[in-house]
């Protein structure tokens, strides 16, 4: 396989693979839910949900394959999501959830 140059990644590596990911998180009584993960550098900013009518909260998140650790702000406060493929720690030993993306 050849390697692209000083990336360490091949043209048909998984890594550049780009997949759509459907997140929802069902807070009727929130006011804003947002994804923070290392896919964004745990960045508040960047993936704000939008609510829909029953409660629940939607975003599709373009990311690259691999494993992504990631965590729900609902209103501020950090939430596992109960949908995850499982859930890891952080380097600074919070618990997250884990999502693999193929």
């Amino acid at each position: 396989m050849r390697e692209e140059r000083g990336t360490g990644v091949g043209r048909y590596s998984a890594k550049r693979t780009v997949v759509p990911i459907n997140f929802s998180y069902f807070a009727p009584k929130a006011k804003k839910v947002v994804i923070i993960g290392d896919f964004n550098h745990w960045s508040g900013d960047d993936y704000p949900m939008e609510r829909m009518p029953d409660g629940a909260w939607h975003l599709q998140v373009a990311m690259h394959s691999g494993n992504h650790r990631y965590l729900f702000l609902v209103d501020g406060e950090p939430q596992l999501d109960p949908k995850a493929n499982g859930v890891t720690r952080t380097e600074e030993n919070v618990r997250v959830s884990l999502l693999t993306v193929s």
